[in-house]
């Protein structure tokens, strides 16, 4: 008898999603950035649920064909990829590596989502910022610099003990 245990069709498409990189940040797969909820076989094939970072995301097709292409080249085709945009997608979602791979990247991960800065309405003003640690040099002598980085999920910001750049992947 074999000590091998064949894996179900949608253990493999997890498996598969955890080499699918996100195209704006290459580093973390989709898996660890949160947005695959789901796996569902189905007598038509798998269908994988998505909830993009926010409803405008230029890399949404991207990353549909990414999981797309990945499964079906493992042999797990046909997938169906469906956008669940509600409940929104939040970074309280991110895995545990994926923040670490941020944080080894150059990018400061995002902390957890306060209550009140999830709320749809906000008659109160935002907390102040909180001194992040540089992803560099874990010095906590930093500031922002811009409230938007390269995407609009990430901010700008400066190390003031090592002079370096980096930005911050933003809480949402």
């Amino acid at each position: 008898m074999s000590d091998v245990i064949a894996l179900s069709r949608v253990e493999r498409a997890w498996t598969v999603l955890d080499g699918v990189l996100d195209p704006e940040v290459p580093v973390v797969s989709v898996r660890d950035l949160g947005i695959v909820r789901d796996v569902v076989e189905t007598r038509e094939g798998l269908t994988v649920v998505v909830t993009p970072t926010y409803s405008g995301c230029p890399a949404t097709e991207v990353i549909e064909k990414s999981i797309v292409d990945a499964l079906v080249a493992d042999g797990l085709g046909p997938v169906r990829v469906e956008m669940q945009r509600a409940p929104a997608w939040t970074t309280d979602w991110m895995s545990e590596k994926g923040r670490r791979q941020l944080r080894e990247y150059g990018i400061a991960p995002p902390g957890p989502v306060a209550a009140a800065l999830s709320a749809p309405l906000r008659f109160v003003p935002r907390p102040p910022l909180q001194a992040l640690a540089c992803p560099r040099c874990e010095s906590p002598n930093t500031e922002r610099i811009s409230a938007f980085g390269a995407t609009a999920c990430k901010a700008l910001w400066r190390c003031k003990a090592c002079g370096e750049p980096f930005e911050h992947f933003k809480p949402i």
